[in-house]
């Protein structure tokens, strides 16, 4: 499997719609257009606490303040998906 981002819409602490793109970690914005394109919902605007967060964490969540147009889902989670990363590697598993 490649490496992309999963991104999720959210509703009541379930998955309503889900998908996977493939893309290098750097390309994560344009990756998420194509799933905003994809899951026939409007781009979120990317503020600076979402790019610390993708820093950081490689992960960033969209709340509804963050979409111009009312949705049908609480939140958006973007997350990157690397199957050779080994899970200590990652700050999110201490």
């Amino acid at each position: 499997m490649a490496c992309g981002i999963w991104v999720r819409m959210m509703r009541k602490n379930r998955i309503e719609k889900d998908i996977t793109i493939p893309c290098a970690i750097e390309d994560w914005q344009d990756a998420l257009e194509k799933a905003c394109h994809d899951l026939d919902v409007p781009r979120p605007m990317i503020l600076p606490r979402h790019e610390r967060d993708w820093d950081e964490f490689s992960q960033a969540r969209f709340l509804k303040d963050h979409f111009v147009e009312d949705l049908p889902f609480d939140r958006m989670e973007v997350e990157f998906i690397d199957p050779d990363r080994k899970k200590k590697d990652n700050p999110l598993y201490y």
